[in-house]
């Protein structure tokens, strides 16, 4: 594909791998990535991380100070400015990331000369991209992802400054029309919202030998296998999905669940696992490396998002381009992704419903061949075709 013009971008995200956490916001990588790669960009990355000083160690905070100012990721080249985090005042996020970035972003613009900023995240990244640009003179175009306009919308002290960005940029991307459509309630203009939902790293997540896939894991050959696949946080609903599991247990003896994921729940969802004796069928796995996410989905036989909300779930995408068909509820972006009945099964937000479409999944026969197709059709590169076009048309 030719490019669609030629430019210097500056892509400003906090939600971006680094040598704490490698896995960190893999699918802005993969946009920026594929971006960068298109003939005649020049793009760089500023991640800020919070300011933590080395001699204090806490567990949750320490690990920022392992990160160095500079590091190559992948492709890229990404820096690290500090900036000073207040826990409690969140409503300052967006202006201390500002002040914490200017100097080193300012030096960054007097090098390479920047077209844009490309922003993800619409708070408190993007408030800050915004006054980045306003004071270097550069358009900024700001991504929307899910929790930034699904949650923080509803604190109000927070709702008038993700207005602001929003209509201070020079244009937005939402990764789902469902975010949009809460991006044009909260007033943004819909012509200047595109709705460019996320890729898939098809070099990570294709199809491979389903028995292959078990034997690597240790999963038994001839049980049934379902997956899922999300931290441990209340927005993932995998209570629901525990629930609904329980509901089936007896109807289908050989049926496992692996649930791939940490996070604040687990006790709870450990408790709620062994009050109901299915220890022996209910497995929580805690944190995989993504690069073994593409062995767990090929293992399965059906994969389960029973989230309560979302923006544009990559596992679901994931998922169907290893050819295991996926159990979903109906919200956010999920529409967007399960276009056919072949692909799988959306459901309502309620452990029954859940456990319905799970019962249908494992009683029907899936053409494999039929969502492997479909996982190539959207990949990183035609995402970054239409992101450089989309940012082209706003400069």
């Amino acid at each position: 594909m030719s490019p669609i013009s030629s430019m210097k971008i500056l892509t400003f995200t906090s939600l971006f791998p680094n040598r704490a956490r490698p896995d960190f916001g893999t699918f802005i990588y993969q946009r920026a990535a594929h971006l960068a790669a298109r003939q005649g960009n020049h793009l760089q990355v500023v991640a800020p991380i919070p300011y933590f000083p080395s001699w204090l160690r806490m567990k949750r905070w320490s690990a920022f100070s392992d990160i160095p100012a500079e590091e190559t990721v992948g492709t890229l080249t990404v820096s690290h400015p500090r900036y000073p985090l207040l826990p409690m005042l969140m409503p300052m996020h967006g202006l201390l990331i500002f002040l914490g970035c200017f100097p080193g972003v300012r030096r960054l613009h007097q090098r390479f000369g920047f077209d844009c900023i490309d922003a993800h995240y619409v708070y408190p990244d993007g408030f800050a991209a915004v006054l980045l640009g306003k004071a270097l003179r550069i358009p900024v175009v700001v991504s929307a992802r899910g929790t930034d306009i699904n949650v923080f919308p509803d604190f109000h002290t927070i709702r008038p400054q993700i207005r602001w960005a929003l209509l201070q940029s020079s244009g937005v991307i939402a990764v789902s029309a469902a975010l949009k459509d809460k991006m044009i309630e909260i007033g943004v203009p819909a012509d200047q919202i595109s709705v460019i939902g996320n890729g898939v790293e098809i070099e990570r997540f294709y199809g491979i030998d389903r028995r292959e896939a078990r034997r690597s894991l240790g999963i038994p050959e001839h049980a049934r296998v379902a997956l899922s696949v999300g931290s441990l946080v209340p927005v993932k609903s995998h209570n629901r999905l525990i629930s609904a599991m329980a509901e089936i247990a007896d109807r289908y003896h050989n049926l496992l669940l692996y649930i791939v994921g940490e996070g604040p729940e687990r006790s709870r969802l450990e408790a709620d696992v062994r009050s109901r004796g299915l220890e022996n069928r209910i497995f929580l796995l805690g944190n995989r490396p993504n690069q073994e996410l593409g062995l767990w989905f090929n293992a399965a036989d059906i994969s389960c998002l029973a989230s309560s909300r979302e923006g544009w779930p990559n596992v679901v995408s994931e998922s169907i381009a290893c050819g295991t068909p996926v159990v979903a509820t109906r919200v956010g972006g999920v529409p967007e992704i399960i276009t056919s009945p072949e692909l799988g099964i959306m459901v309502e937000p309620n452990a029954h419903a859940l456990a319905q479409g799970l019962e249908m999944a494992l009683g029907r026969n899936w053409d494999r061949e039929t969502l492997l197709r479909t996982a190539g059709r959207r990949t990183w590169a035609v995402v970054a075709e239409e992101v450089d076009r989309f940012i082209a048309s706003r400069l």
